[in-house]
């Protein structure tokens, strides 16, 4: 598989082939992911839609699994179980998008994943960016439905969203770099996979992101859960 990086707006973006059955590049070094991205500042929030854990305790289970395997490595940051996410689509900055809209995208969003019942996915492939750690979530198409229903939603309520990987590569990040040292350690310590865990992914959440220190933290503002009777 592919990999390069490069920047776009005010995340990172990740550009890459995509065949399933082919390894992404290992990286040589490590970067610092905690680079100033354009537009952030402390306080601004960033609008995102993510896939959040809080009522998965295998993904939690997995993701401290690797990070006991990292730990004591220099110049990482353990993501927080309770920060644990998936990226799905970054709107843009909360002071740049309106109530109205807000409003206007989460109603859009339940209706259209109303129809989505509850995708089963597995976590245990390891994927190695220069800054993070991720785990992969297969099939990488499985999750598509939900990533069209809310890119669909922001769209109709008049914002601009991206995806933060291109094209979209459902991940987890267990640990970020802020370090520019060698990438083996990193490698040598997990290696590429973990026991194979299922998983089953039941909503998706619209959250108001920030970067406080090391590491993205968020307020809550609306849970799209999947399937009928959650309109």
């Amino acid at each position: 598989m592919d990999l390069s990086h490069c920047r776009y707006g005010s995340v990172d973006v990740i550009k890459h082939h995509r065949p399933e059955g082919l390894a992404i590049p290992l990286p040589t070094r490590m970067s610092d992911h905690w680079w100033q991205r354009p537009g952030r500042r402390p306080g601004r929030p960033l609008y995102h839609w993510h896939m959040l854990f809080h009522e998965q305790p295998a993904v939690q289970k997995i993701a401290e699994m690797a990070q006991r395997r990292l730990d004591g490595l220099a110049d990482l940051d353990m993501v927080p179980s309770a920060w644990l996410h998936l990226t799905t689509l970054v709107v843009g900055f909360a002071d740049e998008v309106s109530r109205h809209q807000v409003q206007e995208m989460t109603s859009l969003a339940g209706r259209a994943l109303a129809a989505v019942e509850p995708i089963p996915v597995i976590l245990g492939r390891v994927f190695y960016h220069p800054e993070a750690v991720v785990l992969a979530v297969e099939p990488l198409d499985a999750l598509t439905p939900v990533l069209a229903a809310v890119t669909e939603a922001t769209t109709a309520a008049g914002c601009q969203g991206h995806t933060d990987t291109d094209p979209w590569l459902p991940h987890i990040s267990v640990a970020y770099s802020h370090g520019t040292g060698p990438a083996t350690p990193v490698v040598e310590a997990l290696g590429r996979r973990l026991p194979q865990t299922q998983v089953v992914i039941k909503s998706v959440s619209l959250v108001a992101q920030t970067q406080v220190g090391r590491s993205w933290q968020w307020e809550p503002v609306a849970e799209i859960r999947f399937g009928p009777g959650h309109k």
